[in-house]
């Protein structure tokens, strides 16, 4: 700072005032040459490829499409067809013969002509699905063949239950509510009949009331189909009607009748009383609940803030028996509690033998 020169001492340093130095933009020019100018590309000839050229000769002589498309095509897949015992087969059949013409059918009824639905499935393709392991099933098979030779054939508890009585287990989807309020939903159908179950949910005033119903009916259903389940009395009631036919074509028939068994009383783990008339007829032995995935819900609050709620769902698992499991519940449970009660040996005084030389008088 210089004292002596107030000028230049008190001159305002503006940085706004001065003149920034710019630098001047060089605009390039785009270079070409003679590769980037526009032509046709088709008309550059082509290297010779020796190989190619041969595999397009042996692709023809076979007859493939890769000759005429100038590249190696993938075959497609072969779908599989459908089994014999499939819902689809007739529907399949009605399709194919509609599809025939009328000299088809007639050859086909001449017996010249086999009419095929579908494809034949490839053995390959099942065995890689349904036995990816060999070795492993053939030890499998082998430990129980030796299993079944050292137990004589003889079954257990388990397997004897499994195949002498019917059960069947359904899994619904998952609903719209909580585990809380579908839980007092699964404990009140648990332990009733089928039937009573859906009358429970029918003039219930739950929500979810509705949807049990539903699954319910569809599980009797399905327990039904696929189990045969709760038809007893509609077998023996339909053998009664063909044996009373046949005994009035012969006079002398002999055909065996199914008679419906006679009420059994039976008292259930809660202590009460029930009465068995149908042993075919089905119950809800087990019910219970399950979480499913939370959803997300928006709630819009003031100030335009917004709240994520995690919406509950949950599903319903039912198991469905017949009454003849509950008869041989009944049955287990007396013969413990004697057992318990009463023991296996039990001790007396006296030895319980018949009285010998009874008489009416005395025989001093």
């Amino acid at each position: 700072m210089h004292i002596t020169r107030p000028s230049q001492r008190l001159v305002a340093r503006c940085l706004f005032c001065q003149s920034l130095p710019l630098r001047p933009r060089i605009q390039h020019q785009q270079r070409r040459n003679a590769a980037s100018e526009g032509g046709n590309r088709d008309d550059v000839p082509k290297r010779p490829n020796p190989v190619l050229e041969e595999f397009l000769r042996k692709e023809a002589a076979r007859g493939g499409q890769g000759a005429s498309s100038g590249a190696f095509r993938t075959p497609d897949p072969t779908p599989g067809d459908l089994s014999a015992s499939s819902i689809f087969e007739d529907d399949m059949r009605m399709q194919h013969a509609q599809q025939m013409t009328e000299v088809e059918k007639k050859e086909g009824e001449m017996g010249s002509v086999q009419p095929e639905v579908g494809k034949r499935r490839d053995p390959e393709n099942m065995r890689a699905v349904l036995d990816p392991n060999p070795r492993a099933r053939l030890r499998w098979e082998q430990k129980k063949v030796i299993q079944m030779v050292r137990k004589g054939g003889r079954l257990s508890q388990r397997q004897l239950i499994k195949r002498t009585e019917r059960e069947h287990l359904v899994k619904s989807h998952n609903f719209k509510t909580s585990v809380k309020k579908l839980g007092m939903l699964a404990r009140q159908i648990s332990g009733k009949s089928i039937d009573d179950a859906i009358a429970q949910m029918r003039f219930s005033k739950k929500r979810v009331a509705q949807e049990v119903m539903k699954q319910l009916e569809y599980a009797r259903d399905e327990a039904i189909v696929m189990r045969g389940m709760g038809l007893g009395n509609k077998l023996a009631s339909q053998n009664k009607m063909d044996s009373n036919d046949s005994s009035a074509d012969t006079s002398k028939g002999t055909a065996s009748t199914i008679t419906a068994d006679a009420p059994v009383q039976i008292q259930l783990k809660d202590g009460k009383r029930h009465t068995v008339i149908d042993r075919s007829k089905i119950y809800i032995d087990q019910a219970w609940v399950g979480r499913g995935p939370y959803g997300k819900l928006p709630e819009f609050r003031a100030r335009g803030r917004v709240n994520l709620l995690r919406t509950p769902w949950t599903h319903l698992t039912v198991v469905l028996k017949e009454e003849a499991t509950r008869i041989r519940e009944y049955m287990q449970r007396e013969e413990k509690r004697r057992r318990q009660t009463l023991g296996e040996n039990v001790w007396m005084q006296l030895p319980d033998r018949p009285v010998q030389w009874q008489r009416q008088w005395y025989t001093f």
